[in-house]
This record gives C-alpha cells, structure tokens and sequence, in this order.
C-alpha cells in the first residue's frame, strides 16, 4: 500500500516550529540480523531498531521501522527462526518505529502504550488500517509469556514521547529503551505528544530504580550498549535540564546556558561532531539546544 509517509515523512520539531520533510532513502539501509544474547537479535536500520525475540509459541518483535520495511523484517527474521511472528510492540508512535505494522497478518498481536495507540487513533497515516493499530494497551506494566519467554512493558512517565514503554527480555538480562535513549546524545522531545525534558530525567531515573537484572540496552538507533551507559545517559540528561533552569533563573541564554554544558564532564554529549543517521539536528549540541530551548518555555 503506498503512504504519504513513504513518500515524505514530516517530523515536526515542537520547540522550533521547524517542520523537516525526511524520505525513507534518506535513513540508513535495514542492516542484518545481529545477535544480542541467545533468542534475542536486533535488526538496525530504516529507523529504530527492531527487536527479534524468539519464544518457544513464536517471535515477539519490537517497533517495525519505517512504512515498507515488512517484507525486509520478516526476511531477516526467517534467518534465524522458522517460527512466526505472534506479537509486535511498538515502543512509541512515531512512523519510523510503527511504520510496517500493517505488513504483519491480524492474528499478530500488536501491543502499545494506552498513549501511544490514542495518538496513533489520531495518525492519519495509521488510524484506518486495522493491521496497523494496537490489539492492546497497558497503563503502567503489562507481561506477556511466562519463563523464559517472559517480556516485561513497563510505563514510567513522560519522556522522548508522552506514551513511550520500556521492554524487558528478563531471561536474556536486556532491555529495549526506544527512542527514551536513542543515541549518545538529548533525545528529540516530541512536546506535541506529551513528551518532555523536564520529566525525562525523573523517568529515566525510575527506570534505573525499577528496573532489575539487566546487562544489555538496545537503544532506538544507536549499537547494543551496556546498563552503564544508561547510567551516564540519564545523569546527562539530568545535568542539562539543571544548566538549563539555573541559566534561565540567572538571565543567561539559552546559547550560554549549551556552552555551559559543553563545559561539564558530559561535552562529548553536546558535539559538533556529527551523529550517524541522523539528517537534521545531527550534532549533539544542536540536539542539547532543543531541549534547553523547551526548558525554558516551561513557566
């Protein structure tokens, strides 16, 4: 089916009323399967990260990349496991992360955030194609399987989006975080669908508190990365919305309260260098200086 998102994707940039029109080709190819840790693999590419779970009754995949990538999914997939796919989880809405859920049959499971389905009910790209659309939600925590094949969704607040979930595998010890922790640098806040900056470290602070028995994170875009850098990844994004309040309280710009930052023990977070993938906004100081411009916004 062709979709006006395969054609121009629009991400519109809330803190600047900036919109910038991105194309699939414009992503990054869909890579091959990796593994993480047993029945576990990551398929990168083509937009967030998919996660390939392989359970003894079937697969349980995470985000579904861009519109036309189902085909690509199921492909890869088929490589490491005869069995089908049963359940998708979509860990936000944005269309590069639910953009081939159609491309799976209705008997696939489909699970989201209650947020994230309200905003996707509201997606003219999504809202009338029932494929597309979540089987069901859940408020805070939800289990799906038992044993081994267990996965954990939890809800901890707002972040990158006001609906995003954060996907425990427990018997392989990894968790999905979505597009909360995309890549070593402040998340895009989607402020236009609950997202935040300045309830972002306190969410991420409750993951790091809630959330045991975990080695491995699989961020939105970025490589396979460790507990430890979650860590450091929330204390960065705590130390920025606290450079960003103090400079606003003490008169400074939002461009002195960046150089500030690119000061602090977290400078390579705020880099000019360029981030790979990303076609707008593709430096960590540009990225920083979003999401102090909507720290200052806030009353």
């Amino acid at each position: 089916m062709t979709r006006a998102i395969l054609v121009a994707a629009l991400v519109v940039l809330a803190a600047t009323g900036a919109v910038v029109a991105q194309r699939p080709e414009q992503f990054e190819p869909i890579g091959p399967i990796q593994k993480v840790r047993n029945n576990l693999f990551v398929i990168p590419g083509q937009g967030g990260n998919s996660a390939v779970f392989v359970t003894r009754r079937g697969v349980v995949l995470v985000d579904t990349k861009l519109a036309g990538n189902g085909q690509a999914i199921l492909d890869r997939v088929a490589s490491v496991t005869d069995l089908p796919v049963i359940t998708v989880i979509n860990t936000h809405s944005h269309f590069d992360h639910v953009g081939s859920n159609e491309a799976f049959p209705a008997t696939v499971d489909v699970v989201t955030h209650e947020n994230t389905r309200a905003v996707m009910a509201k997606d003219p790209a999504v809202k009338d194609i029932p494929a597309a659309m979540p089987d069901r939600t859940f408020k805070d925590r939800l289990t799906i399987g038992q044993g081994p094949d267990r996965v954990e969704l939890y809800y901890f607040g707002a972040a990158h989006t006001g609906g995003d979930a954060f996907v425990v595998f427990p018997s392989v010890r990894t968790m999905h975080a979505g597009d909360v922790y995309p890549w070593k640098a402040a998340p895009f806040v989607d402020d236009a669908n609950g997202g935040s900056p300045v309830a972002l470290p306190d969410t991420l602070d409750a993951v790091l508190k809630s959330v045991r028995d975990v080695d491995s994170v699989i961020p939105g875009h970025m490589p396979v990365t460790t507990w430890a850098s979650l860590v450091e990844f929330t204390q960065f994004n705590r130390q920025l919305l606290t450079t960003a309040r103090a400079a606003k309280a003490a008169g400074r710009t939002i461009d002195q309260a960046v150089e500030e930052l690119r000061k602090s023990k977290f400078a390579d977070y705020v880099s000019d260098a360029p981030i790979p993938g990303l076609e707008f906004l593709g430096t960590g100081r540009e990225r920083a200086r979003l999401n102090i411009e909507l720290v200052f916004k806030q009353p």
